[in-house]
Parts: C-alpha cells; structure tokens; sequence
C-alpha cells in the first residue's frame, strides 16, 4: 500500500508542468540637455605617452640610460588630450555621465548597484580607440596651462584643452523604468544631483579628479 501511494505521488509530480514567463525589461530614453556653469578642461591619455611607457617596460632597467629628454611639443599635447570622435567633432566620455548618476543613486535613496544595472548613457559616436563619446553641441576649446610639481621637485607645464562656461550637451539616458518606483522623477532628480555632485574623467569621488579637471553642469531641458 504504501509503495503504491509512493508511486502515484511520483507519477504526480511527473505530471506538473511549470511555465516561466520572462518579462524583456521596460527600457526607456531620455534626451537630457545639459549646460556647463563650470570650465570644462579635458585630460586623455594620448597615445604618445601610452607607447613611451610600453617602450620603457620592454627595456627594463636600461631604459633611462644615456637617454636624452625630447623637446616637448605643446601643440601635440594640447590636440592629443582631447577627445575626438572619428567623424571629427569633440566629446566627453559616456562613462562619466554614467559614473556619476550611479553615484547619486546614493543621494536620491536608490541602491548604487542597482542603478549600475538599470542605467546607462548611449554613446554619440567614438573615438579611433573605441572610446564611447557624447557629443558636445556647442562651445570651442581653447588651450589652457596649468602647472604642477614632480617627482624630482621641478615643475611640470601641460597645456589642456579647455571649454568656457556654457558648453552644451544632449545626453540620452537610457534606463530600466521597471527598477525605479518612480523612474522619472528619480532619474532627473539623480541627474541634477550628479551635476551638482561633478564629474570628470577620473569619475565621481575618485582620485585624479584635480588633475583631470572638474566640472558641473545645470540641467536645461528634457525630451522622450
């Protein structure tokens, strides 16, 4: 009897079908124009100082040796630390934009790890290294010294490319509106927020940040 009832309630279970339903997430765009009330000044790793630093490491030890300083050129220092797409406008990396909305997730009560999977900027175009860029609509950079102290004790001079106040930028948002409770008034609020909080290419809060150039921007209008 009871190796009977042990077989219909395996047969049972054999017979229950389960059906998932996976729901696509709900992703939604937002253009969102944004005006600089900062200086904007750029800092990319060239590609020059990338190779002369892989050029050391091959060496090793005898790198420095007997090796002469090269005259620094200004002008290639200037073109190289800005970011230009390969249609040949200026931008700013997408991943600041996104680094700092998924900082002020904290701010407005969302979970910042949340908010790295439920928000994300769509890039305008790309530089020649894959770099994904958004695209500044209005403003001209101009050169900027700044100067600082090395290692040795000397001085260092970098001439940076610099934006006045006033720079422009739409940037599209693109975010899971099924994560936020209220999805817009907490991705403007987040937005503004990161704005006031600043960015720049080292990220929100990250080390680097003086040296990279800090910035903030004002939200000026929002579309989709």
């Amino acid at each position: 009897m009871e190796k009977k009832e042990k077989k219909e309630k395996e047969q049972k279970l054999k017979q229950v079908e389960q059906h998932v339903i996976i729901q696509p997430p709900k992703f939604e765009t937002a253009n969102l124009t944004i005006i600089g009330d900062t200086k904007l000044v750029q800092h990319k790793f060239s590609e020059k100082a990338r190779r002369q630093i892989m050029d050391k490491q091959k060496l090793g030890s005898v790198a420095n040796k007997g090796k002469k300083k090269e005259p620094r050129d200004f002008d290639e220092m200037y073109r190289q630390a800005m970011y230009m797409s390969t249609e040949g406008w200026h931008g700013i990396p997408a991943i600041s934009f996104r680094k700092a909305m998924v900082s002020a997730c904290g701010i407005v009560g969302f979970h910042m790890t949340k908010g790295k999977k439920a928000i994300f900027c769509e890039a305008d175009g790309f530089d020649n290294e894959g770099t994904p860029l958004v695209r500044i609509t209005k403003g001209e950079p101009h050169k900027h010294e700044g100067y600082g102290r090395i290692a040795d004790g000397g001085i260092d001079v970098n001439v940076r490319p610099m934006w006045d106040e006033g720079w422009e930028a739409v940037v599209r948002i693109r975010y899971d509106a099924d994560m936020f409770s209220q999805a817009r008034e907490d991705i403007w609020r987040g937005f503004v927020q990161s704005g006031e909080a600043r960015f720049s290419d080292a990220g929100p809060g990250k080390a680097g940040m003086e040296r990279c150039g800090v910035h903030s921007y004002v939200l000026s209008g929002v579309a989709g």
